[in-house]
């Protein structure tokens, strides 16, 4: 965990300038691909998942060091060749774990973050879950384990493999010659992304895109079919920690109000947006039926509660970055508080992006539980020995965003009040 936070302390600043730069060059060609929303809400998912990561909320079905122990056939000496092997082992799992995610309504929970973006751009590449609790991953590592390669380098190659899958989530890159026939480029992935009918369920691959066309689930993308990105069933919500678990709240509604037993049981291993016929009658949910005519989701905030969230989404990370750069002189259960803190954080700032009321109801909530821990500590997790006033100042500034977020509550009230009078 500790050396996770530390490549995390590279890795985020590194993916924050490349997003901004995406933005600025948008902009600047005219093609901006990066709503301003759509990417508070796609880093602040990014930060939920590494923060997940790093405090280990997470058991494996299976561990990796296990199958090795229990198959290994060869022991491969060569260096070169143990880091090729586990990063070629790596992707194979990936585009099967992948693959499952869209192919089945249970496992599609894990994976909805990541398309629930209407836009396709750097910042959405950061919507990684937080529903996942039981990993199936090392399932998949059999060819690994076959040639014995240690725990230790999947360690180290994982979080490469990873990253590497960053960069194409972008569409200011066309196609790339040969490289289409090799790797996973921006155009292949804009059609994995897409819900055009033409392009659903295609594209799984991670880095190679030669497992696609292995198992029959590659397409190119067509100049004349223009991708359009999102979910079929909008999230409706900038709130990220909403997004994980939206599809599994709408199967435990179904099962529940199914009236055949069967369907109770069997809906979770179902193909994917399965829903029980009478369910389905009696609670319809929206479907968009027509990918290039619907309206993409944008509530209207002003300015000021713009910059007011970036002034929170900024404040979360300088906080993150301590947590992940002291987690081990933080320790447990210190560490656990403070992910609370993190996620209340981002339930609140983003639920106010959504013009939700409740959102001063988390405010209160983050910010209550941040002065008990600063009142009881004297101290904010051992921040002061490197900023002498940092708890003064971090006391300031919870009791000031209870304040601000309450206005801004009543400001859109207030407004929502006078649409209502209007429309009455």
């Amino acid at each position: 965990m500790e050396a996770y936070g530390k490549i995390l302390l590279i890795a985020m600043p590194a993916f924050l300038l490349l997003v901004l730069f995406e933005k600025w060059y948008g902009w600047r060609k005219g093609h901006d691909t990066v709503r301003n929303n759509d990417m508070i809400s796609s880093l602040s998912s990014g930060v939920t998942n590494v923060t997940k990561d790093v405090l280990g909320i997470s058991v494996a079905i299976i561990s990796y060091e296990w199958l090795v122990d229990k198959i290994a056939i060869f022991h491969v000496q060569a260096t070169w060749l143990v880091y090729l092997i586990a990063f070629i082992s790596l992707d194979f799992a990936g585009y099967w774990v992948h693959r499952i995610s869209h192919e089945y309504n249970l496992f599609w929970n894990n994976h909805i973050i990541h398309h629930s973006s209407e836009e396709f751009n750097l910042a959405c590449a950061l919507r990684q879950s937080v529903s996942v609790f039981l990993k199936i991953f090392a399932l998949f590592l059999l060819p690994a384990a076959f040639f014995g390669v240690p725990g230790q380098v999947i360690a180290v190659v994982a979080p490469l493999h990873l990253f590497a899958q960053f960069w194409y989530h972008t569409q200011h890159i066309g196609k790339m010659g040969v490289l289409e026939k090799i790797i996973v480029t921006p155009s292949h992935h804009r059609v994995h992304h897409a819900i055009n009918p033409e392009y659903l369920d295609r594209n799984y691959g991670q880095i190679f895109i030669f497992w696609d066309k292995l198992f029959g689930t590659f397409q190119a993308e067509m100049p004349n079919v223009p991708p359009v990105y999102g979910v079929t069933r909008p999230v409706q919500t900038w709130n990220p920690i909403k997004i994980n678990f939206i599809h599994l709240w709408l199967l435990m509604k179904d099962a529940w109000y199914a009236e055949n037993w069967k369907d109770k049981f069997r809906i979770w291993f179902m193909p994917l947006g399965w829903r029980p016929a009478d369910v389905a009658e009696r609670f319809p949910v929206y479907k968009i039926k027509d990918v290039y005519h619907f309206d993409k989701y944008d509530p209207k905030v002003s300015t000021g509660l713009a910059a007011w969230s970036w002034v929170q989404m900024v404040v979360m990370l300088l906080l993150v970055s301590y947590l992940f750069g002291n987690i081990a002189k933080i320790g447990s259960p210190g560490m656990f508080w403070y992910g609370t803190i993190i996620f209340l954080s981002i339930y609140a700032y983003t639920e106010l992006l959504d013009r939700s009321r409740y959102a001063v109801v988390w405010e209160l909530l983050k910010n209550g539980l941040a002065l008990s821990i600063i009142y009881a500590q004297k101290d904010w997790f051992g921040m002061s020995a490197i900023l002498p006033f940092a708890s003064s100042f971090l006391a300031a500034y919870f009791s000031i965003s209870t304040v601000v977020c309450a206005w801004w509550v009543y400001k859109i009230s207030l407004e929502s009040n006078k649409v209502s009078d209007l429309t009455a």
